[in-house]
């Protein structure tokens, strides 16, 4: 039995390790100082700390591997690539915070508190393992016998490492929740949150619906004179103005049957007597089903499009389908079983794409983006380009910073990722940007900073402004007309009714789960807890408008059913708070911390070096 244990090691090393680069990066790939032994680039400081360009990279590439492994597949555009670069780069700025306040603290771990945990409390990964499984249930003794004859070092490496980083962490969240406490006041309090309710007639006024448009004139004086006091209001995000070239990627009807052609060969191999997994795991583009030979389990009806599902139902068990047209492309389908409300069958996928001579075109084309324009510095190249190919240049929309290109309905996020790069200037050439259904190359025309434009630029978005300002002082003056007839004794309908407006009911809702119209305007709900059955509330003001709240019904929670769930609640408030506590202390020390991010200029020397003003800041 040991044998086979030991022959599953590397195995077993590969679940516990891989939870734990975070320990390899830090310790073996860098030195205390934080710099390695060839004078690596250093991308970010955090405190001081360096984090240099091989400890980075070699957090991102675990972090692909972790997302292949989970996915199937890394991201590719630029877009989901800075995306990820951003994420790494704040694991690591806040892994290293946390262990410069581990530091500060001088916790700890001894050897013998790692040798403990390691025998009594195995990692998560491992409990689920079959080796370690006796009738069902993780088997300690198993484990124990496991890790004192195992023969692999580097397992025993990772599992210490693996409680070294932990167990410290562990003292540190203990430290700082130690004196988290919920007394039964509180409970009792979270308790009618969730369970007290009440009904009320509210009164809404919105000053879109409460003052038309034909009630309110701005002339050209207010429009200055609030552009003057408001101007802020319309800072506007660097835009950047794009010229572009694209070349289709949209399968044509030579594709369309290429890819039937596909289907029909695929389904006369089967005929013939082929195996339809051995063929689904060859020819299949749906790559979930194609690793179970094509077969998609037990589906309850209306699953899939209907195209699909009717092919389906329309076959006998055991009978092959000819090539069914959906969306997704030819499928061949085989049916296993069927029932009133169900059915299990395989499937393979031949999709309509690119093909043969088409596909060459396309490619070649692309090509010739690549080898005569992209990431060049001379604008003209886009030009020329365009002449060699007989395309047109476009201008694209303004774009704005933090925002996503859009062309003929799609979005190009990696168009805005280059175009606002920190080492892109104006003139300068994409590289080639690849979609699903188009190449693309763009050139950065002008680049307008971050500022406020002229008032010219943006009259009408200042009108409406102030339009919606007045709407709003005038909104406020009613509310005050309103509580004014109240105070007179006028009831809430009556006023209501009055101003031919209309009061609705609302409710029940809770503290804990407001109704959705005062979900903006927590003041509101709460005027509703607070106000007895009859009393209206005065005028109650948030941001989307002003309300005036009447209970008519309220509802009181159960002390009696408190009571017998009082120690649960109790466990899951204390949880909860010290989770809270625990994300209270890391944000703090993540805010305080000092951090420099010197990717950009990293890039810059990069591109400096490549044009050969510097020497290669990587050395070669």
């Amino acid at each position: 039995m040991m044998r086979a244990m030991r022959a599953s090691a590397k195995w077993i090393m590969g679940a516990v390790a891989f939870t734990f680069v975070g320990y390899m990066v830090f310790e073996v790939g860098m030195d205390a100082s934080g710099r390695g032994s060839a004078a690596p680039e250093v991308l970010a400081k955090v405190n001081g700390y360096k984090i240099d360009d091989r400890t980075f990279y070699a957090a991102l590439r675990n972090e692909q591997e972790r997302i292949r492994q989970e996915r199937g597949a890394i991201p590719v555009s630029l877009e989901e690539q800075r995306a990820l670069e951003d994420q790494v780069l704040e694991q690591l700025v806040q892994e290293i915070v946390l262990r410069q306040e581990l530091r500060r603290r001088g916790i700890t771990v001894s050897d013998r508190e790692v040798i403990d945990a390691a025998r009594t409390s195995p990692p998560p990964e491992i409990l689920s393992m079959p080796q370690f499984q006796t009738e069902g249930q993780f088997d300690l003794q198993k484990y124990q016998r496991f890790i004192s004859s195992s023969a692999d070092p580097a397992f025993l490496l990772a599992l210490e490492a693996r409680y070294r980083d932990e167990i410290p962490r562990l003292k540190f969240f203990d430290q700082i929740t130690a004196g988290v406490y919920v007394s039964d006041s509180e409970l009792w309090q979270m308790f009618r949150d969730q369970n007290d309710s009440v009904t009320v007639e509210a009164l809404a006024l919105y000053p879109p619906t409460v003052v038309p448009d034909s009630d309110v004139t701005i002339g050209e004086a207010e429009i200055e004179a609030y552009y003057a006091a408001q101007s802020d209001e319309f800072e506007r995000p660097a835009t950047a103005y794009l010229s572009f070239l694209t070349i289709s990627r949209r399968p044509n009807a030579a594709d369309s049957a290429a890819a039937l052609e596909r289907a029909q060969s695929a389904r006369a191999e089967i005929v013939d007597g082929a195996e339809f997994d051995a063929v689904a795991r060859r020819e299949s583009a749906d790559s979930i089903s194609a690793l179970a030979g094509g077969d998609l389990g037990d589906v309850p009806h209306g699953r899939f499009v209907p195209e699909f599902e009717n092919a389906v139902l329309a076959l006998g068990p055991g009978e092959l389908s000819e090539p069914v047209l959906t969306q997704f492309g030819y499928h061949i389908i085989r049916l296993e079983s069927k029932t009133d409300t169900s059915f299990h069958a395989q499937h393979i996928l031949l999709p309509i794409e690119l093909f043969g001579d088409h596909l060459d075109e396309v490619e070649s084309r692309a090509d010739t983006f690549d080898l005569f324009a992209a990431e060049q510095d001379d604008p003209g190249a886009l030009d020329d380009v365009a002449d060699r190919l007989g395309l047109t240049v476009a201008a694209a929309p303004p774009l704005l910073e933090g925002t996503r290109l859009q062309l003929d309905g799609f979005l190009i996020g990696d168009a805005a990722v280059w175009a606002f790069g920190s080492d892109i200037v104006e003139g300068q050439i994409s590289p080639v940007i690849e979609t699903s259904w188009a190449y693309y190359i763009f050139r950065l025309d002008s680049l307008v900073p971050t500022g406020i434009p002229p008032l010219d630029q943006v009259r009408d978005q200042v009108r409406r402004a102030a339009v919606s300002a007045v709407k709003e002082t005038r909104t406020r003056a009613l509310a005050q007309e309103i509580a004014a007839d109240l105070e007179a004794g006028m009831t809430l309908e009556e006023t209501a009714r009055r101003r031919e407006l209309s009061t609705r009911t609302v409710g029940p809702f809770t503290r804990y789960n407001p109704a959705l119209v005062f979900q903006g305007v927590p003041e509101a709900a709460g005027a509703a807890f607070a106000m007895g059955v009859g009393q209206t509330s005065g005028p109650v003001s948030g941001p989307l408008g002003t309300f005036f709240v009447r209970p008519i019904r309220k509802t009181v929670a159960d002390s009696s059913v408190f009571v017998t769930q009082l120690e649960r609640q109790r466990i899951q408030a204390l949880q909860q708070e010290r989770q809270r506590r625990v994300q209270l202390v890391l944000a703090s020390l993540r805010s305080a911390a000092d951090v420099q991010d010197l990717r950009d200029e990293y890039a810059r020397r990069l591109r400096a070096a490549d044009q050969g003003l510097i020497p290669n800041p990587i050395g070669f």
